[in-house]
């Protein structure tokens, strides 16, 4: 087993890597693997990083794809030879956990989504989102489908919980996913638009403009499930993964991305 990576123990406080020193990560594995693990489109900074640490401390290998949700549902549903699936949301790992694609019981809850109002324009959001939405002075509001990404449901939740759906609805436009929604306004498509917390605590974030954290009371949990898919049930990348998912190291990360972690 190979020393922790030097970025992580800075990460943590002292205290911690100290005990950290002292697991393992993962079991050492019988034999290296590849696991090919699809990815909601919110999750794939953070993936990008575990995958990092992940290969550092084992023989295995890990290969990244991301997508929406239900896109990816859908090409798993039609055959394709993925190993791992994390969504953005629980429904469908249990719909597929149901339906014999999923292994039973390697179902996990690996992070808790939050999403926010955000724009590039540092003085467009003062702290509060809703009065910035009834102002009205924008053209265009960005949001995910809400058919197909849990990001994009949570945000027409919002809209419908402040009574601001019909209001804004003209002007809303949808990416397929919250990354091309994110892109919409960053790249000043629009002017506001709700986007994954991910997204404005990203340490890659050279945008910090304003933002409004929408209370959790505003939309549904959005509680984000991995499983190990059937064609995966042999691999040991790919279990490897989901237990190095459970790891504090990996769920260190997950928290300081903006997301919820479950408390083991």
């Amino acid at each position: 087993m190979r020393s922790i990576p030097a970025v992580l123990v800075r990460s943590v406080g002292a205290a911690l890597a100290v005990a950290l020193l002292s697991l393992s990560v993962v079991p050492a594995p019988a034999h290296a693997d590849e696991a090919l693990v699809v990815v909601a489109t919110n999750f794939k900074e953070v993936a990008g990083e575990l995958k990092t640490m992940f290969e550092a401390e084992t023989e295995h290998t890990v290969n990244i794809t991301t997508g929406s949700t239900g896109k990816l549902y859908a090409q798993i549903k039609n055959g394709a030879p993925f190993h791992v699936f994390m969504a953005a949301d629980r429904e469908r790992p249990k719909r597929l956990e149901d339906e014999g694609d999923g292994v039973p019981g390697t179902r996990l809850t690996y992070a808790i989504g939050r999403i926010v109002l955000w724009s590039p324009d540092a003085g467009r959001i003062s702290g509060n989102g809703v009065e910035a939405l009834k102002a009205g002075d924008f053209d265009h509001l960005a949001i995910a489908n809400p058919e197909l990404a849990p990001y994009g449901l949570a945000a027409k939740q919002t809209l419908r919980y402040y009574g601001l759906w019909d209001t804004v609805s003209a002007r809303i436009v949808m990416g397929q996913n919250i990354g091309q929604a994110h892109s919409m306004v960053a790249t000043g498509n629009a002017q506001m638009g709700f986007v994954a917390k991910s997204h404005v605590a990203s340490p890659g974030n050279r945008q910090p403009g304003s933002s409004w954290d929408v209370p959790g009371e505003a939309y549904d949990p959005i509680r984000q499930d991995a499983v190990l898919l059937k064609a995966g049930a042999e691999n040991a990348a790919a279990r490897a993964f989901l237990d190095f998912l459970r790891s504090p190291w990996a769920r260190e990360v997950i928290g300081r991305f903006g997301y919820g972690v479950e408390q083991p």
